[in-house]
């Protein structure tokens, strides 16, 4: 009986333990397993088929500065400031740093002094180009009479009573060229009259004191004059010859830098043909009055002094020879002047005044 009690209770803790063995290997929400490591990256946007990129801008013109050199009057500044006020150079990436001189010749010696690039002369300086110093790689204006300022007591009505008289004038320059062409016209030489060669700056002092009898200049002097004179006139002549006005350069930065001169007389040509409409004039000669810190009357008696060249007059006179005649009348009227030796002429203009920029401006 006892061996009987013995194994029933072994029996029983046997099976107890079956029991508490098959419920250890369920499945708890007190201890649930630990995940598999995710292969996902955490919050990866949803992939969409890519966009082709869109081209790139095209690159805007290489900015560059440029140093001009311009004289105080409206025939000088008239373009490059049209073109200036207007952002025609700012189009073509192009800063404009302007410095005054008094005369062409000075703005040359600057240019090979490096402290300027470019710049603007009357006709008196084209002589340099011609003879090598510099080449023209753009027109401004033209006219075809010249002017001579008189004092109130001089009796001079005409060229030919410039005959005995003290006559200002500068040398090197326009001045020179005109006060040539006015003794030409009336038959006389400079041994005719008594010539008084004078800085530009100190012809208008000479009208002032009385000191001479007639001047040869160009405005802002000779507006000056009548202004500052009381009782001075001008009188006018002319002698077929072409007074033409030009940008110039150096021939090695011309050959150094052809883009630059492209890029620049492109922007001066939009100015130019917007300054040179006649409802734009007092807006231009505002701008040249502030720049030169004069008048706005003082510009404005400058308008009628020339014929300031628009887009037409360009693209036309470039393609059927008129420009290229404009300079060869130039170049003539200096050899019979004697402001250039006949040897010094050249058979073709084209060795000084670069035609082939004018064009590609003008494209």
């Amino acid at each position: 009986m006892k061996k009987l009690t013995a194994l029933l209770l072994a029996l029983i803790m046997t099976l107890a333990l079956v029991a508490c063995g098959g419920d250890s290997g369920k499945k708890t929400d007190d201890n649930p397993p630990a995940d598999p490591p995710s292969t996902e990256v955490p919050n990866e946007p949803e992939k969409k088929d890519e966009e082709p990129a869109a081209p790139a801008e095209p690159a805007g013109p290489e900015p560059i500065t440029l140093r001009i050199g311009y004289m105080p009057n409206y025939a000088s500044l008239w373009g490059v400031l049209s073109a200036i006020e207007q952002g025609c150079f700012e189009e073509e990436g192009i800063t404009i740093e302007l410095t005054e001189f008094p005369d062409g010749p000075s703005e040359i010696a600057a240019m090979e002094g490096n402290s300027i690039d470019l710049a603007y002369i009357g006709k008196g300086a084209h002589r340099l180009c011609i003879t090598g110093s510099a080449v023209i790689f753009a027109p401004s204006s033209v006219h075809t009479v010249d002017k001579v300022v008189c004092m109130p007591d001089s009796g001079i009505q005409s060229v030919a009573d410039l005959k005995g008289k003290t006559i200002a004038f500068n040398s090197g320059s326009s001045s020179e060229s005109t006060f040539n062409n006015a003794l030409s016209v009336a038959g006389l030489t400079r041994e005719d009259v008594t010539p008084m060669d004078l800085s530009i700056d100190n012809v208008v002092p000479a009208a002032v004191s009385g000191s001479i009898d007639a001047a040869v200049c160009w405005n802002p002097y000779s507006g000056q004059i009548l202004q500052q004179v009381e009782g001075s006139y001008e009188i006018e002549f002319a002698d077929g010859s072409t007074n033409i006005s030009s940008w110039i350069c150096l021939p090695r930065y011309a050959e150094e830098n052809h883009d630059v001169l492209v890029r620049f007389t492109r922007a001066l040509f939009k100015g130019m043909d917007w300054g040179s409409q006649v409802d734009n004039y007092e807006t231009v000669a505002d701008y040249c009055a502030k720049r030169t810190k004069t008048s706005l009357e003082s510009q404005l008696m400058q308008v009628g002094d020339a014929h300031w060249f628009n887009l037409e007059d360009l693209k036309t006179g470039v393609a059927d020879g008129t420009i290229r005649g404009y300079y060869e009348g130039m170049q003539n009227d200096m050899v019979k002047g004697e402001n250039i030796k006949p040897e010094e002429a050249k058979e073709d203009v084209g060795e000084f005044v670069l035609f082939g920029v004018m064009e590609e401006a003008l494209k």
